[in-house]
């Protein structure tokens, strides 16, 4: 499998956040061609603020690898990511970021900030954006639409 079809499995994933009321977004961490964690948001139903997709999906990888280094690894994700999920990216070693849509209100992989450039950081993962740019960000205007008009 390829970039998109690793982020299409993150949008499969966005689409089960989006059935249970949370922003859509979803996460897959690969190693060498297999999926070994997923996750999607779930702050809400969870009543945790770090449940976000990426968290998600990189305790699942470490519980699947049995270890919280996930050298090698690549995180595809539909939205930039933040920056505790970038802090948690970095602590990780995760090797490749790959993201769909941007983030200009908190993405800090280029929008508000660029973490992964910032050369006093002792890890840098390898940020890729706009796979699947316009799906992903379509999933999530369409959310929040669908939130204002019930509103």
């Amino acid at each position: 499998m390829g970039d998109e079809e690793y982020m299409r499995h993150a949008l499969k994933l966005a689409g089960d956040a989006m059935a249970i009321g949370e922003v859509p977004v979803g996460a897959v961490v690969v190693k060498d061609g297999i999926i070994v964690g997923e996750g999607y948001n779930r702050p809400i139903s969870s009543n945790d603020p770090t449940s976000h997709a990426e968290i998600m999906a990189l305790r699942d990888a470490a519980r699947n690898i049995g270890n919280y280094r996930l050298n090698g690894c690549s995180l595809y994700v539909t939205l930039e990511p933040c920056m505790m999920c970038a802090g948690a990216i970095f602590h990780a070693r995760i090797a490749r970021l790959i993201f769909g849509a941007k983030d200009p209100k908190t993405g800090v992989c280029g929008s508000v900030l660029d973490v992964f450039s910032e050369a006093r950081l002792n890890h840098h993962a390898a940020a890729t954006s706009g796979i699947l740019e316009e799906e992903c960000a379509m999933l999530l205007k369409r959310f929040f639409a669908e939130r204002r008009t019930k509103s």
